[in-house]
């Protein structure tokens, strides 16, 4: 650029006028408000959310203790224990997952062979300590049992996709 140009920009503040050119032209254009608690974005099918254990339709827990959940973390958030039952099958005792190392790629949820745990679609969720995002079996079960109509019915759109 030749030192005259240079000298004119400079002077007339060109780069000045050409962003307040920008924000003239989107300062009179109708904005894009969402009033958030009352008006919700619609959500992408592919959002992955908080996580949940489920249960079979008779009530026991879909988990085998396989731990190729936690195998296949990347953040090694999951933690599982596992004992065997009476009848010879193994069971988890314990089924922990820090949301706090989480990062909600969703391998557990691919990797499980019984569906057993899912990312929902909640996104509304906080902890005010640390020790709130931490999930325990028990917190996973609930949240599975309080939302299993809706996992049930997302697994069945999904179906043909898996």
């Amino acid at each position: 650029m030749s030192p005259i140009a240079k000298t004119f920009k400079s002077l007339f503040l060109i780069e000045l006028l050409r962003g307040l050119s920008l924000t003239g032209r989107y300062f009179f254009k109708r904005k894009f408000t969402l009033r958030y608690p009352e008006e919700k974005t619609p959500l992408s099918p592919r959002f992955r959310g908080l996580h949940a254990l489920r249960r079979y339709p008779n009530g026991e827990e879909r988990c085998i203790a396989c731990k190729l959940c936690e195998v296949v973390c990347p953040a090694l958030a999951i933690t599982i224990e596992s004992a065997p039952r009476e009848d010879g099958t193994r069971r988890t005792t314990r089924y922990d997952i820090d949301l706090t190392k989480c990062i909600f790629c969703g391998f557990c949820e691919e990797s499980c062979p019984v569906d057993s745990i899912v990312e929902t679609h909640i996104f509304e969720y906080h902890g005010e300590n640390r020790g709130d995002l931490y999930m325990t079996k028990d917190k996973l079960l609930a949240i599975g049992d309080k939302y299993e109509k809706e996992i049930a019915e997302r697994r069945e759109m999904d179906a043909p996709y898996r």
